[in-house]
């Protein structure tokens, strides 16, 4: 019940989209006996676009997620395993134009990859079904082909295709691995995703070891310069950055993690 009702709640919800139709509510009030009502809402939706697509807020949102853990040291233990969560491939543009369609969060399966060769003995694990509503292709079949074309040998591939959100990433993982006590597990999804991630993960008693990429601030002064991004840039970090803000308060509300932002260390 928890993934439709996050699904459709997040299409009510969506930042930039629900500032958009309130600005048009608001035009169409405008000419009513509601016209205050109706300046309020245009005058709000304007001023909210302009701070997401104008200034640095974005950043300012995504930074503390995305700086709350560092990858761990080449000079580390060598993992049991690497797991890779879903997100960051379209399984329906590769069926349609068979290609392997890679998204913005693409660089997930190219760092498994070469995390893959770098330890051969280390099982790789991708786990994500249907990321959204009514669509039954999982992403399992087009990172299985870019692996491949990766180089990365079959028999070191294990996939876990039925979690649609991350919290059933966690639980179908660590159902599948069965991790035992001492072994060391890579996880690598999205830097400003990964705090969630190992909240799930701990609350579900699977220490895992952060392995964050696919960063979208640079960790230094130049992410409040607006010389260094476009404003698509700054829309999808206002857009994510909201979105993963509330997903830690809802996660933590319905208890999925222990703290609402998780920190390095059990």
């Amino acid at each position: 019940m928890f993934f439709p009702v996050s699904k459709i709640f997040w299409v009510l919800v969506e930042p930039l989209s629900s500032l958009v139709v309130l600005g048009l509510l608001g035009l169409v009030l405008w000419r009513t006996r509601f016209a205050r009502i109706g300046r309020a809402l245009v005058a709000g939706a304007v001023i909210l676009l302009a701070i997401g697509l104008l200034t640095p807020f974005g950043a300012a949102l995504l930074r503390p997620l995305e700086d709350r853990f560092a990858p761990p040291s080449p000079s580390g233990p060598a993992p049991t395993g690497i797991i890779v969560l879903g997100g960051g491939v379209s399984p329906v543009m590769t069926e349609a134009r068979d290609q392997v369609a890679i998204m913005s969060a693409g660089t997930r399966y190219t760092a498994a990859a070469e995390l893959a060769r770098r330890y051969p003995e280390a099982r790789l694990v991708f786990s994500g079904g249907s990321p959204t509503l009514g669509e039954e292709q999982t992403e399992s079949f087009v990172v299985r082909r870019l692996w491949l074309a990766l180089g990365v040998p079959e028999r070191q591939m294990s996939f876990e295709a039925k979690s649609r959100n991350t919290w059933e990433n966690a639980l179908f993982t660590r159902d599948l691995v069965r991790p035992k006590p001492g072994e060391t597990w890579f996880l690598i999804t999205s830097a400003w995703h990964m705090p969630r991630s190992v909240g799930i993960f701990r609350r579900l008693g699977f220490e895992v070891t952060p392995y964050p990429v696919d960063y979208h601030t640079l960790g230094d002064g130049r992410d409040w310069l607006m010389s260094q991004t476009s404003a698509l840039d700054r829309a999808f970090m206002f857009e994510f950055g909201l979105r993963e803000w509330i997903g830690l308060f809802v996660y933590r509300l319905t208890g999925k993690t222990e703290a609402l932002l998780p920190a390095p260390g059990s």
